[in-house]
C-alpha cells in the first residue's frame, strides 16, 4: 500500500476522513500541520479527537521551523512502515506536507548572531534600504516581499547571506518526488459548504472554552511562531461576537490559500469532500489499492 497524504483546508473533514481510513485499513495518521505541533492551545488549532503523531509535541515557547518538523515526520512515516502499517499523512500546512512526503532543500537555520544583526540593519536603515540590500542579493526574494515585511526581509537577509533564498524553485514546493510510493489525495469541499463548515466550528470553539484556553496561553511565554495561531490575537483583545466575526473571516482567507496549495501539488488526486467521511475514505482505500496493483503489475 503506498503512503497516503490527504491535503485539504481547514474545515474539508481530513481528520474525520482519516479516522474512517484507518477503519478500513492499518494505517496510523501523521498530522501535517504547523500549528498543532504546539501544546496547550487544542481547541484553537483544532486539533483531532482521533490518534495522530506530532501534534502537541512542542510547548507554545519553542520557535516552530519547517527544517525541525521534516525529519521527525519522515522517520514516523519510516516506522509506521516497517511495522507494516500505511502511513496516513495529513495536514492543511502545504510546506509541512511536502516536508513530510519528499525530500525538500530546506533554507538552512541562521548563522549565530545573524539575524540579530539584520534585524538591526533593518531598524537602524529603515526599510527601504534593507529592503534594497536585499535587492543586490537576492533580487527574486526581494520581488515577493515587501519593504514593510520586516520578520520576512530579515529573514531573506540571512538567507542570502548563506548563499540561498527565501524563494525556493517552484518544483521545490511543489513538485518532485515522494520518499515512497504515494497516493496524494485534496479534499474539494465547494466553497459556499466550506464558510458554512467555518462559520459553525468557529462558534463551537468558543462554546468549548476557547477563550480560556487562549487567555492561560497567553499568561506563559509564546514563540514567534506560536504567535502566529490565527485567532490568538482576536480572541484576546475583542468582545466575543465580533472576535467570532473577525476569526471566521480570518479563517475563510485562510482557507482559500490553502486551496491555490491544493492545485499546485504535484499528481494530486481531487476527491470529494461534500459527503460523509465513510464514503471519501472507501474512495481514497479504493484509489490507494488500484495504484498499490499497477505498481506491482
Amino acid at each position: 500500500m503506498p503512503v497516503i497524504g490527504v491535503f485539504g483546508p481547514t474545515a474539508s473533514g481530513k481528520s474525520d476522513v482519516a479516522a474512517a481510513v484507518s477503519e478500513l485499513i492499518p494505517a496510523e495518521v501523521v498530522s501535517a500541520d504547523a500549528m498543532q505541533v504546539y501544546d496547550g492551545l487544542p481547541i484553537l488549532t483544532n486539533r483531532s479527537p482521533y490518534p495522530e503523531r506530532l501534534v502537541g509535541m512542542w510547548p507554545l515557547s519553542h520557535t516552530a521551523s519547517v527544517g525541525e518538523y521534516a525529519p521527525l515526520a519522515q522517520a514516523a512515516i519510516d516506522e509506521i512502515r516497517a511495522g507494516g502499517r500505511t502511513p496516513l499523512v495529513v495536514g492543511g500546512t502545504g510546506l509541512y506536507f511536502r516536508a513530510a512526503l519528499a525530500d525538500l532543500d530546506l533554507p538552512p537555520a541562521p548563522a549565530p548572531g545573524a539575524r540579530e544583526r539584520w534585524e538591526r540593519f533593518y531598524d537602524d536603515a529603515g526599510p527601504p534600504a534593507a529592503h534594497a540590500r536585499l535587492e543586490e542579493l537576492d533580487a527574486a526574494a526581494a520581488e515577493r516581499i515587501h519593504p514593510n515585511d520586516r520578520r520576512r526581509v530579515v529573514r531573506a537577509l540571512e538567507l542570502a547571506e548563506a548563499g540561498t533564498s527565501l524563494v525556493p524553485p517552484r518544483e521545490n514546493l511543489f513538485g518532485g518526488a515522494w520518499r515512497h510510493p504515494a497516493l496524494v489525495v485534496g479534499l474539494d469541499v465547494p466553497k459556499s459548504e466550506l464558510d458554512r463548515r467555518i462559520a459553525e466550528r468557529t462558534r463551537q470553539m468558543f462554546d468549548l472554552g476557547v477563550e480560556e484556553e487562549v487567555r492561560k496561553a497567553l499568561a506563559g511565554e509564546l514563540s514567534p511562531t506560536a504567535r502566529k495561531i490565527i485567532g490568538l490575537h482576536e480572541i484576546a483583545t475583542l468582545p466575543r461576537e465580533e472576535a467570532i466575526e473577525t476569526l471566521t473571516v480570518r479563517t475563510r482567507r485562510f482557507a482559500a490559500y490553502q486551496r491555490k496549495w491544493l492545485r499546485r501539488l504535484a499528481g494530486l488526486v481531487i476527491v470529494a469532500g461534500d459527503r460523509p467521511p465513510e464514503e471519501t475514505a472507501a474512495e481514497i482505500v479504493a484509489l490507494a489499492r488500484t495504484r498499490e496493483r499497477l505498481r506491482g503489475s
